[in-house]
């Protein structure tokens, strides 16, 4: 094998290497999120203490609240309302994220809450 096809490899193998450690270091986020919630993702709403990540499918609007520090248990909550209707809320104490909670918004506004610990985060009405 002449060098040129080594210098080839190995700069291959690199770029693997390099690649997979990319998404090792992106953490909790989007993809976690999208094996909770189907569809594309349409909002992040970031606040101090942690993130809440949107989604969207066919009418239905999913959302998850992820904190910033995950390990201990704190308090957490997520909640989507769609313009005309309640809130749909998932509130307690978690050690990994709140949600997902999903609801059919047809083409509505939608109102996303999302809270972990004493930072919180409110979009108004979005989506619309």
């Amino acid at each position: 094998m002449d060098s040129g096809a080594i210098r080839r490899r190995v700069a291959l193998g690199m770029a693997v290497l390099s690649a997979s450690g990319l998404l090792v270091l992106a953490g909790p986020g989007s993809a976690e999120a999208a094996s909770y919630c189907s569809g594309r993702k349409v909002r992040t709403l970031p606040f101090d203490t942690g993130s809440v990540h949107v989604y969207k499918r066919s009418g239905y609007v999913c959302a998850v609240t992820f904190p910033k520090k995950q390990g201990a248990r704190k308090s957490m909550s997520v909640s989507v309302q769609a313009r005309g209707s309640r809130p749909v809320t998932d509130k307690g104490r978690y050690t990994h994220h709140a949600g997902p909670v999903t609801v059919h918004a047809g083409h509505r506004c939608v109102w996303i809450r999302g809270s972990v610990g004493s930072g919180s985060v409110s979009s108004g009405w979005i989506l619309c």
